[in-house]
């Protein structure tokens, strides 16, 4: 297979992931096809075993390289993403964690729009649905109707952050997003960019509910609210009625979110009933992800993460000044060492 040819906007697919067994084929398959629009450079911090596997299948026709070793209280994630973007001079770069899933009109939408703003965020959808994908379904939708999901995938312009962005929190994507909005650039919300995701295993899916609630840490209005959720739900448990209530609320809130911007066409109307399941979640898990940070943070792929995210005065103050760090080198030098 032959490497591609740079599409018009000079875009690159930045791929960062850390696996514990090599791929077997699902993501290779999405590769091949990949390569054909656009070049893809792959961050992987895998065991040496599984970079090998990965290595000998991918670098033939994409960039393969290992981030540098990853210090005590960093987020892997976040560390893949400011090393891909070392790897690379392209003006746009399209940021995917390991289960999204473009098709070529939506990686070509993804790019233009960054003709407008530096960074993007489409919408992900869950592909395909089982019972727990429409649970966390519920949860994308109210925050459609309150402000934006928080995509598994953003495009952006890497210029805006010629020092990458801090590292050592959990909720990266937010950090991430923040620090383009403290140097100045601009963010486009793409509500009807419905990009496909896959959805986590069964296990997978119960591992995160603390983890998701944690990521309110970076957002004291939304914890204020999320923290009030149980003693509400306590209160109206005197009455049914008021517990019905709350719950058609939640119900109507994730349907808005839902009817916004085409979303119809994406998420099924079931996927709105999961809502008050997944408050009820909610009002659990912040409590206990609060227990969390009072007692030093929460653990995260073998390490542990107290800061949610920054607030952008903070990045405003603590990453931006100073020269850069980034030092980028051709897209397609494969790095054969780990």
């Amino acid at each position: 297979m032959t490497t591609p040819a740079v599409p018009v906007n000079e875009a690159v697919y930045l791929l960062p992931l850390r696996w514990d067994r090599p791929d077997e084929g699902d993501l290779t398959s999405y590769l091949e096809r990949l390569v054909t629009w656009i070049d893809v450079v792959v961050i992987d911090g895998s065991p040496p075993d599984v970079f090998a596997a990965h290595h000998a299948r991918w670098s033939g026709y994409l960039t393969h390289i290992a981030p540098r070793p990853i210090g005590p209280g960093e987020n892997g994630k976040a560390v893949g993403v400011v090393d891909g973007l070392r790897a690379t001079t392209a003006p746009r770069v399209v940021i995917a964690d390991d289960d999204v899933r473009y098709d070529r009109p939506g990686l070509e939408r993804v790019v233009h729009l960054l003709d407008d703003a530096e960074l993007v965020r489409p919408q992900n959808f869950f592909r395909p649905l089982p019972w727990h994908a429409r649970w966390d379904t519920a949860r994308m939708l109210i925050n459609r109707a309150t402000g934006g999901d928080y995509p598994g995938t953003l495009a952006l312009r890497p210029q805006v952050l010629p020092r990458g962005y801090d590292t050592h929190v959990l909720f990266e994507n937010l950090e991430l997003i923040r620090t383009v909005r403290a140097a100045g650039g601009r963010e486009l919300r793409a509500h009807d960019l419905f990009v496909e995701r896959h959805p986590p295993s069964t296990s997978r899916f119960f591992s995160q509910r603390v983890r998701q609630a944690y990521d309110s840490q970076a957002q004291p209005l939304r914890l204020v609210i999320e923290l009030a959720l149980l003693p509400t739900i306590i209160w109206a448990a005197r009455r049914p009625r008021r517990l019905v209530a709350l719950a058609a609320a939640a119900v109507l809130l994730a349907e808005r979110g839902r009817r916004l911007a085409g979303g119809t066409a994406r998420f099924p109307w079931q996927c709105s009933a999961f809502a008050p399941a997944w408050v009820a979640e909610r009002a659990m898990c912040s409590w206990m992800a609060l227990a969390h940070r009072l007692t030093g943070g929460i653990g995260y792929s073998g390490t542990r993460l107290r800061t949610a995210a920054h607030s952008e005065r903070w990045i405003r103050t603590h990453t931006l000044p100073g020269p850069t760090t980034l030092t980028p080198v051709p897209v397609g030098a494969v790095n054969h060492a780990r």
